[in-house]
């Protein structure tokens, strides 16, 4: 296992972790390693390039302003939300960067910043090419960085390693990197997969500190859950797409209703909330990525707010199941949406979710697996066309699909003894190959799909 639940589930800001938390992360890394090298100080040119889905869509998924964010030195877990419009306008204003809040420079976004479009480099779509120059031109230090889905950003030299080396697995008491690895390390041990997480986990901190950065992210998911009940407005952008959970959240709290299908009501509310609130740029939790956040918390919600057998320990069952299923996707394709269209990004999400509740409805491991498996078989070949490049339309009514899915997905596993024909491993591998043999144009640049068919193309 090479990713830990706190990278899994990391805290940042909206609209897209691929295209905005991963830009920022990367403009960070590369100004650090600048100042480490000893040549911040004598930079007086910075020229960045995007290549693939991020010059496609980055406009509408805000990778130039988390980029200047990033150039100042903010991180997607502490920039202040409510100040991050007034620095951008201030960085385009004064035509001036304030590199690591250190070295001004002059910056001119048309000059400096370059959208490749229709330009991609070989490993991944979402790539970004630094360039620091000296005051006589000289090139200082230039590094690529590939934004891979989820946050997580490789530098050109890390990925030569992992080609090199074949894994930068992090060493732990049971790695796996398939569901056949893992499931056996069960059987070995007589541990429920959730167990054999925590284990891995306990290698870099205590439990008590896992299960309590456990709480503080369930917190931060809660938090989004009641800004989108509580905010209204049009969402930015431009496609003047009004903020329908404030309203939808007053009509369910006036309801009377004695229909038992209104519970799915408020799980699309809980997952319209947060993807509001992602779409506005605000703060969510990725999970595993910006555009599938609502997801895991509308079925967190569901279990509880709606189920009676509702426990604290499974909140801590569900997050660290969940984060093995989200690894065995992120080990065997990819959680961006620029590779595998959006089966990897709400698709993985639907995937982990039904695999955490289960865990935390006390199921088998192989009921977990079973409902994971289902989950993410109903969502091959789902695309990411996302409208004007914006993370509005399709996106957020999607989260929504997504989150009753999973509940279907669980609910249908935990009837289920062991009796399945799919197995978790082989769906992970017929979404690898579907979202490879998936038209480009499908896969987050708004160039098909019902990116077109609304007429609302950037490009």
């Amino acid at each position: 296992m090479s990713t830990s639940l706190f990278d899994l589930f990391s805290i940042g800001i909206g609209p897209s972790s691929s295209h905005t938390v991963g830009p920022m992360r990367a403009a960070k890394s590369f100004l650090l390693k600048l100042k480490n090298l000893g040549k911040l100080h004598q930079t007086q040119t910075l020229v960045v390039e995007l290549f693939g889905s991020l010059a496609m869509t980055g406009h509408g998924h805000g990778t130039d302003r988390a980029l200047l964010l990033g150039f100042e030195g903010h991180s997607p877990e502490n920039v202040p939300i409510s100040r991050i419009m007034g620095i951008v306008d201030a960085i385009e204003n004064a035509k001036k960067l304030q590199l690591l809040g250190e070295k001004e420079i002059a910056f001119n976004l048309t000059q400096h910043m370059i959208f490749e479009k229709g330009k991609r480099l070989p490993y991944h779509s979402n790539a970004m090419r630094f360039t620091a120059k000296s005051e006589t031109g000289s090139t200082l230090h230039k590094e690529v960085y590939y934004s891979t889905g989820g946050g997580f950003i490789l530098s050109h030299q890390e990925v030569k390693q992992v080609r090199k080396e074949g894994s930068t697995d992090f060493i732990v008491p049971f790695p796996y990197s398939t569901y056949a690895e893992l499931s056996k390390h069960c059987k070995n041990t007589g541990k429920m997969i959730w167990e054999v997480v925590l284990e891995n986990e306990m290698a870099f901190d205590m439990e008590s500190s896992v299960r309590k950065g456990i709480w503080g992210i369930w917190s931060v998911m809660k938090e989004s859950v009641e800004r989108g009940l509580a905010t209204e407005g049009i969402l930015p952008g431009g496609l003047n797409v009004k903020r329908r959970a404030p309203e939808l959240f007053r009509s369910l709290k006036r309801s009377r209703s004695q229909d038992p299908a209104q519970i799915f009501d408020w799980v699309s509310l809980y997952a319209l909330a947060v993807n509001e609130e992602n779409a506005a740029g605000h703060r969510v939790v990725t999970s595993p990525t910006n555009g599938a956040a609502g997801v895991i918390p509308a079925v967190l919600h569901y279990y509880e707010k709606f189920v009676s057998q509702y426990k604290r320990e499974g909140v801590i069952r569900f997050f660290l199941t969940a984060t093995a299923i989200g690894s065995l996707f992120k080990a065997g394709a990819s959680l961006s949406a620029a590779e595998m269209g959006c089966q990897g990004e709400v698709g993985v999400a639907a995937s982990m979710a039904a695999g955490g509740l289960t865990a935390a409805l006390g199921g088998t491991n192989e009921q977990i697996e079973n409902a994971a498996e289902i989950a993410m078989e109903h969502h091959l070949g789902l695309t990411c066309d996302p409208v004007g490049g914006l993370v509005q339309i399709p996106c957020i009514e999607r989260n929504t699909m997504g989150a009753l899915k999973a509940i279907n997905a669980s609910r249908l596993a935990l009837k289920t003894q062991g009796e399945y024909k799919v197995r978790l491993d082989e769906v992970i591998a017929a979404m690898r190959e579907t979202g490879e043999q998936m038209h480009h144009k499908f896969k987050e640049t708004s160039i098909g799909g019902l990116a077109v068919s609304v007429g609302n193309v950037e490009c």
